[in-house]
């Protein structure tokens, strides 16, 4: 009787152990959630390219000062490996969430698979990974950058319909090897390549900077001087490639017609100026959406896979309409 009494208070005992062994992890079922005073997220910033991008890192802290949850921020100036690092740091500092806009869209596997080692929800904002396994993020909140191009494109075309000469089109890449970049080219490519009559005559990367796209399109101005359009992935790009038009003694929004895409104040303005001629909007607003990932996440809620935000289109019309209570 003493043996069994004692192998069953053995087995007792190895029960409760494993039960302890087993822990758990913010907002699981076995501890709860945490307060939201005491979350705290890791954020790895692209870098301060580009209007667009300072007023999505305002907004993002913003929002989360607001929502009494720490941000743990960091600037990756334009470098992948200096964003891994950053990613790295996080995970050993054991953050409840870490959320990131890639860099480039390659060569995340490594450093997210150790985060999901870690159990450390990882959120995608703004821009995507490419990677065969979607379990190494929970979501993934942006804008839909393939359909950008397509509306830049659409715009081109419409524009031109009743043009029966050739539309010679400068195209001012975004970084190379970010998502926006290539989806935007490749939108824009979809919807005016059914026309023989659009002809990319030059395409090249101003890595979203202003200074990037008045370099580029000084030299590409210089080697196509018969140009009519240039489609800018983004407004920094744009109002660089206003001042080397102007430069050129030719005028912006006429001699040559400009399209872009982010719709920041300063792009708003050359658009109800003349000087840029349509913007598709791509909103830096991020900041509430991604908090309230975050809380879900901590609830033991699973967001969806996808968000998109919503976003519209600019003429010049409506450009001088929508500045006064422009946010950004």
């Amino acid at each position: 009787m003493k043996k069994i009494i004692s192998i069953a208070a053995v087995g007792a005992l190895l029960l409760t152990l494993a039960g302890c062994a087993g822990g758990s992890t913010s907002g699981d079922s076995a501890s709860g959630p945490k307060p939201v005073d005491q979350l705290v997220v890791g954020f790895a910033q692209v870098g301060a390219e580009s209007g667009w991008r300072t007023a999505n890192t305002t907004n993002i802290q913003d929002s989360f000062k607001e929502a009494g949850i720490e941000l743990k921020f960091s600037d990756a100036q334009q470098k992948q490996e200096n964003q891994i690092k950053a990613i790295r740091s996080y995970i050993q500092q054991k953050v409840d969430v870490i959320a990131f806009s890639p860099v480039v869209e390659t060569g995340w596997d490594a450093v997210l698979n150790e985060a999901k080692a870690a159990n450390i929800p990882v959120v995608l904002t703004d821009r995507a990974v490419d990677s065969q396994d979607d379990s190494l993020y929970e979501s993934f909140l942006g804008s839909d950058f393939v359909e950008e191009g397509k509306k830049a494109g659409q715009w081109v075309v419409d524009s031109y319909k009743d043009s029966t000469t050739p539309v010679n089109i400068i195209q001012l890449e975004g970084t190379t090897g970010a998502a926006p970049a290539i989806d935007r080219a490749e939108g824009f490519a979809d919807a005016i390549g059914s026309d023989a009559k659009f002809k990319i005559v030059a395409s090249q990367t101003g890595d979203f900077t202003r200074a990037g796209g008045k370099q580029v399109t000084e030299a590409l101005l210089k080697s196509n001087p018969d140009v009519n359009l240039i489609y800018a992935h983004n407004d920094d790009m744009a109002l660089g490639a206003i001042e080397a038009i102007e430069a050129a003694g030719k005028k912006p929004g006429v001699d040559i017609k400009i399209v872009s895409v982010d719709a920041v104040k300063d792009g708003m303005q050359a658009l109800a100026d003349g000087k840029i001629n349509y913007i598709v909007e791509c909103s830096p607003l991020l900041g509430q959406q991604l908090v309230d990932i975050v809380k879900q996440i901590n609830d033991g809620k699973t967001p969806e896979k996808r968000i998109i935000t919503e976003e519209t289109t600019f003429d010049q019309a409506q450009a001088v309409t929508a500045l006064p209570t422009r946010q950004y």
